[in-house]
């Protein structure tokens, strides 16, 4: 059995597919995947043993000149791949008009969806052949497992998902460290550098080393800010997704802010300290083993998370390497 998946972005919601995949791999003996997804995320897909081939889109990109004659070649490549193969069943876990009209639609096979009413955009459902309830007050891991459960006719097992990625990381030996994931693209989501400096400070002791990645410049000098006058601290040079996420398989633990390499952090069973304020981790927040959430008491302010709070839900991480702060 052959399936295509429409899961184009984001970094999270592409981590979150995952399990859906290792489901049908252990129920559905020789079902392959194809999977059409964002440009920026195509290395996420090839890792999970289920997924034979990868079609890079690049919507985001192309919207920006869509009738410039590289453009459409780029447009008229990605169609002929998408025809290249006949699918037993395509499903659409996007739920969005644009990937439902510009992907879902021109792929060959019997189209699966949300409905109406499940979809994030109702109207997508159009596009589909077979439309599937799905219950929405759910975390998007269990959301899409019960989709794709639904489409490809078994039952969801009842365990926790398994994103099948960690072994495709083997984790390396060596003095311990942390990966502090700082940067995220919302402003009420960061967590002020003040905090994140004297947490650092409440660990200069511990003997464990402190890994700042990121992806932007500004990003970047917000590491170094971070790191100014600590020993313990490192700022990463610019890594591929497939890099960054070599370190974190490697880390002891992570400490992050809402972002996508946080959900990665997840996909890979690394513990995770998650810092939220104003997004709700019971839908869309760290799914897995080892992750804890860490909010404000009496506030949805980042700001209003003192760096002692998050050092107490550290503890128990600390204690398991032979820390102690």
């Amino acid at each position: 059995m052959r399936v295509l998946i429409v899961k184009t972005s984001s970094m999270g919601d592409v981590l979150h597919t995952l399990p859906a995949l290792t489901d049908a791999m252990r129920l559905i003996p020789g079902i392959r995947f194809d999977w059409v997804v964002e440009e920026g995320f195509a290395q996420i897909p090839s890792w999970h043993p289920a997924v034979d081939r990868v079609i890079p889109v690049a919507i985001r990109r192309w919207r920006k000149a869509w009738f410039s004659a590289p453009v459409k070649a780029e447009r008229k490549t990605f169609r002929e791949a998408l025809h290249a193969q006949r699918y037993d069943a395509v499903i659409d876990a996007q739920g969005l008009v644009k990937s439902a009209a510009l992907v879902t639609r021109l792929a060959h096979g019997v189209k699966h969806g949300m409905d109406w009413h499940s979809a994030r955009e109702p109207l997508a459902s159009l596009f589909y052949n077979r439309r599937h309830a799905i219950a929405k007050q759910q975390h998007a891991v269990e959301r899409t497992r019960e989709l794709f459960a639904k489409s490809l006719g078994y039952t969801r097992p009842d365990a926790q998902g398994d994103y099948a990625i960690a072994q495709h990381f083997l984790a390396q030996s060596g003095v311990p460290y942390a990966v502090f994931l700082h940067a995220t693209t919302r402003d009420d989501k960061h967590w002020p550098e003040s905090h994140w400096r004297e947490l650092i400070g409440l660990l200069k002791d511990s003997g464990l080393r402190i890994k700042l990645p990121w992806g932007a410049p500004h990003e970047e000098a917000r590491a170094k800010r971070l790191a100014d006058g600590y020993d313990h601290v490192e700022v990463l040079p610019r890594m591929s997704l497939e890099n960054v996420a070599r370190e974190l398989a490697s880390a002891a633990f992570v400490v992050s802010v809402d972002t996508g390499l946080s959900h990665l952090t997840a996909a890979l069973d690394r513990p995770n300290i998650t810092l939220y304020g104003p997004t709700d981790p019971g839908l869309i927040g760290g799914y897995g083993k080892n992750q804890v959430v860490c909010r404000p008491e009496h506030s949805s302010q980042l700001s209003d998370l003192p760096a002692a709070a998050v050092l107490e839900k550290l503890q128990p991480l600390l204690a398991a390497e032979n820390v102690h702060v």
